[in-house]
């Protein structure tokens, strides 16, 4: 195989070291590979600026998968590059999504043996990309307030951030539009939506099931579950994926889905922002290529 440039998060801890160099000694055995580590977006471009013709390989989670394609779609090179992925994160939601390993040494494996595929991405109207899902609502309030504890509290931050918003969930009104119709209007309130390239957040939580990275289409779900019984029950059908077969959920699929309407934040690929007023989310068919399981 070509050689490897393997991009790594430079304040990673103590334990993803040890897991990088097993699956260094696997990757080393077949090709020549440097490492950079990078911890900013300066740094990062400047990686990416010397890599020539090398496969680009993240070792990292779903933020350090999101920043490095993120990055090469920035300066028109995602086209050209094989991308690998050494899953090292927490959630490593897009790698659960697609069968990638998560142990070290077969992600390593799986680089070096497995089949290079066209992979879609979601591109907004502002130009940042979406690698695995964006969603809007509860889940992106819990994130909000997992900010804010994590400061406090750490790890658990979290949990506590999603049990808070379980309580107070911030229901909003908001216009949704699937290649181009209305399929949500104002008048109905709304606890969640979620666009899907993959069908994992927040550590393997099937937001969108049956999404796939490789069919040109994005799937949408909308959850409008208000009442304090409905939310009971999504929750409950939420933890095991099945909540798309709940009659408040509504489940499609899109080349562009449109949404607007009162300041609303977002959470994608676990990055937050907002508030927003109006985002379009479009499909990139085919946008890069990767090397997935067989």
């Amino acid at each position: 195989m070509e050689p490897v440039l393997l991009i790594t998060n430079s304040q990673a801890g103590t334990n993803d070291d040890e897991n990088l160099q097993q699956a260094l000694e696997v990757l080393r055995a077949a090709t020549d590979v440097e490492v950079c580590g990078t911890s900013n977006p300066g740094e990062l471009d400047g990686v990416l600026h010397r890599r020539g013709g090398r496969r680009a390989v993240v070792a990292g989670g779903d933020g350090s998968l999101h920043a490095v394609i993120a990055a090469l779609h920035r300066r028109h090179e995602l086209r050209d590059v094989v991308i690998g992925l050494i899953p090292l994160g927490t959630g490593n939601d897009f790698a659960r999504g697609q069968h990638i390993p998560l142990d070290p040494e077969d992600a390593a494996r799986l680089v070096v043996h497995g089949e290079i595929r066209p992979v879609d991405l979601l591109v907004d109207c502002l130009g940042e990309v979406v690698v695995n899902n964006v969603h809007i609502g509860v889940g992106a309030q819990a994130s909000r307030k997992a900010h804010t504890w994590k400061s406090r509290l750490g790890r658990i931050g979290y949990p506590v951030g999603a049990a808070l918003a379980a309580v107070r969930p911030p229901f909003v009104r908001l216009r949704i539009e699937a290649d181009g119709e209305e399929i949500v209007d104002f008048a109905q309130r709304v606890l969640m939506v979620s666009v899907g390239n993959g069908p994992n957040v927040g550590g393997g939580a099937a937001i969108t099931p049956a999404a796939d990275p490789e069919d040109g289409r994005a799937d949408l779900m909308v959850s409008f579950a208000v009442g304090p019984l409905a939310r009971i029950g999504y929750a409950l059908k939420f933890r095991n994926g099945r909540h798309a077969e709940r009659d408040d959920v509504l489940t499609l699929r899109a080349k562009t889905v449109s949404v607007s309407g009162q300041g609303f934040y977002c959470s994608a690929d676990g990055e937050l922002y907002g508030p927003e007023h109006n985002r379009t989310w479009t499909v990139e068919a085919g946008a890069f290529s990767m090397t997935l399981p067989r």
